[in-house]
């Protein structure tokens, strides 16, 4: 679907360029330091997913997971040194069919120092909202830390486990599909929901080359480039010989999906932020809805392989750390509009029969550093997990 059908639903195409420049510029510095730190980045791969008991973290921190006595954090408190026996919140309720999560440090462009131990944190706390969770990359380790840590914890949880590709960086790929190789050769696949290969791979590829459609001649050539690293992932996988076959799918901007990409892949997830479109909090449910049934579920059930579709993202900002960026059009960035959005989407899309991922579980300092505006601080929670002064919505699935 070409950017006249966002102006039809109220998004500006100079909002959706903007964005996308935010995108392309994350993807360029993290495509530019991976080259300097590959050895290092598989070494601390292999050595932790190949640990069966997993004792240490990724970057070679040492995880503090396994320490005598209780910790403390953001509310839920580990007894003793079993991560398993964690305190609950009343006023917690899996009512979310996904989040979206990031362990915090999981970036090359940060170092890695993501831990064992936060994710355990995050996975005890995500895992009183809902049943899922999604990656974005392989890269630090976290697809081990994650599986390692529902382990621990012994919590239902499955993940949608992520490759983060980026068109010049063939090293890139091939390195996060060996990490995830590794922890599935490690784990297994009862926690594995899918491998989702791509996140905004068409929004970024089409940027870079100045087009906006994806079904054009352009769109169609970074297809070409996506889809062979699909099926790259759909080999691997099956050389493998699971015990259960692996859905494979593919994430991207609400309308940038290339039919031959969907064509290629068992699940598409769609980004869809009314944010972006400038409505306001209590219209942004509806927009939503209305945006992914016909920019993504209906093109896609006529499709061959008909893939399932999901909102791989949909939330609202709670703050911008500059007054410039705390609104954009009609949408205004605050706790009370977030209140409002988490009130009437969640429990809706859920009665819908919606698969959706909230975005996101944690406020991430590394993109108010990077960024700026509100790209930090869409977040349930704070970045110590505190969570922020709102009410989570009463409708477990």
């Amino acid at each position: 679907m070409s950017d006249t059908h966002y102006q039809s639903l109220g998004m500006s195409n100079a909002l959706e360029k903007q964005r996308a420049r935010s995108k392309r510029s994350r993807l360029i510095v993290i495509g530019a330091v991976v080259g300097l730190i590959v050895l290092i980045a598989i070494g601390v791969a292999v050595g932790v997913v190949v640990s069966k008991n997993n004792s240490s973290n990724a970057g070679g921190t040492k995880s503090s997971s396994s320490a005598s006595g209780n910790s403390t954090s953001g509310g839920t408190s580990t007894k003793g040194n079993d991560p398993s026996n964690f305190t609950k919140d009343p006023n917690f309720h899996k009512s979310f069919y996904g989040m979206a999560y990031t362990p915090e440090g999981a970036l090359v462009e940060f170092g890695c120092t993501n831990t064992l131990a936060g994710v355990i944190k995050d996975i005890q706390l995500l895992s009183q909202l809902t049943t899922r969770v999604r990656l974005y990359g392989a890269d630090c380790n976290q697809t081990a830390q994650v599986l390692e840590a529902i382990k621990q914890t012994k919590v239902d949880m499955e993940v949608f486990v992520g490759n983060y590709v980026i068109p010049s960086d063939t090293a890139g790929y091939q390195r996060q599909r060996d990490a995830i190789h590794d922890a599935i050769a490690t784990y297994g696949t009862d926690h594995v929901a899918g491998v989702t290969v791509g996140n905004e791979f068409m929004l970024n590829y089409l940027t870079d080359h100045g087009s906006q459609d994806p079904n054009s001649s352009v769109g169609n050539e970074g297809a070409a480039i996506l889809i062979a690293d699909i099926n790259d992932t759909k080999s691997g996988l099956s050389s493998m010989q699971l015990s259960k076959t692996v859905p494979i799918g593919n994430s991207d901007a609400g309308s940038y999906f290339n039919n031959e990409v969907l064509s290629a892949v068992d699940y598409g997830m769609s980004n869809v932020h009314a944010w972006f479109a400038n409505t306001t909090a209590e219209a942004a449910a509806a927009w939503v809805m209305k945006f992914f049934d016909e920019t993504n579920v209906q093109p896609a059930s006529l499709l061959p392989n008909k893939p399932k579709m999901y909102i791989a993202e949909t939330g609202w900002p709670t703050k911008s750390s500059d007054a410039g960026n705390a609104s954009n059009g009609a949408a205004t960035a605050s706790i009370k509009n977030l209140q409002t959005f988490l009130d009437t989407f969640v429990c809706q899309a859920n009665t819908a029969n919606i698969g959706y991922f909230f975005f996101e579980g944690f406020d991430e300092e590394w993109k108010d550093i990077k960024f700026g505006g509100v790209e930090g601080w869409w977040g349930l929670f704070n970045k110590d997990r505190t969570l922020k002064d709102i009410k989570i919505p009463n409708c477990p699935l």
